[in-house]
């Protein structure tokens, strides 16, 4: 059980490393084009990123809140790419950027702030799916890139074999890049970069 969720582990790899080079790559492009602005990731930290709305006054404390994670994110990785003696541009400060920035875009108050540029992304989003929606997607699939990380149980549960969840995350991962473009799961397949399919029937039929 181990090695097969070793292989399962491995066979996502590839799949969760597009995932996120995608929505982060069409994400850049849509913001960038809606500000008219190729550096909107530098130059959005007193934009957006500051905007008023994102400070409130806790109720139950009095004490005043800055959701300012975006504009924090932006200037780690800025420190951390001036910590590497290298120039800061958009496009490496983007690279430096992880999944939990690009999520954060699908939160109501990011979201609002862009008028709903991130879900302009998808060129074939279900009829009655959202920022909601999608914000929930993005959130499963992280939680499945750290388990595949952390080298967590993905194919069995209490020494029992069970290939649900991964079924069940490949489809999501499936729909969602679907959702941004159709061919983009047909060029992996066509690449040899997607194997998970291979690998759940290799796991089932040790199973059996």
């Amino acid at each position: 059980m181990y090695y097969a969720n070793a292989r399962i582990a491995q066979s996502f790899q590839p799949l969760l490393s597009f995932f996120e080079v995608v929505l982060r790559n069409q994400l850049h492009y849509a913001i960038a084009a809606h500000f008219g602005d190729v550096q909107w990731i530098i130059n959005q930290k007193t934009g957006f990123m500051s905007d008023s709305s994102l400070t409130h006054k806790a109720k139950k404390t009095g004490k005043v809140v800055v959701n300012d994670f975006l504009k924090r994110e932006v200037e780690r990785s800025e420190h951390t790419l001036l910590g590497k003696k290298r120039n800061v541009t958009a496009g490496r400060v983007i690279a430096e950027l992880n999944l939990g920035f690009w999520n954060s875009l699908y939160e109501t108050h990011h979201y609002a702030l862009l008028k709903g540029v991130p879900c302009q992304i998808f060129k074939n989003l279900p009829v009655g799916y959202g920022r909601k929606e999608v914000n929930t997607m993005i959130q499963e699939i992280r939680m499945l890139r750290n388990r595949v990380s952390h080298n967590e149980p993905l194919c069995f549960s209490n020494k029992v074999f069970d290939m649900t969840y991964v079924k069940e995350m490949y489809a999501k991962i499936n729909d969602f890049l679907s959702w941004i473009n159709p061919e983009i799961m047909v060029s992996l397949r066509n690449e040899s970069l997607d194997s998970v399919c291979l690998e759940i029937d290799k796991t089932e039929e040790i199973m059996k």
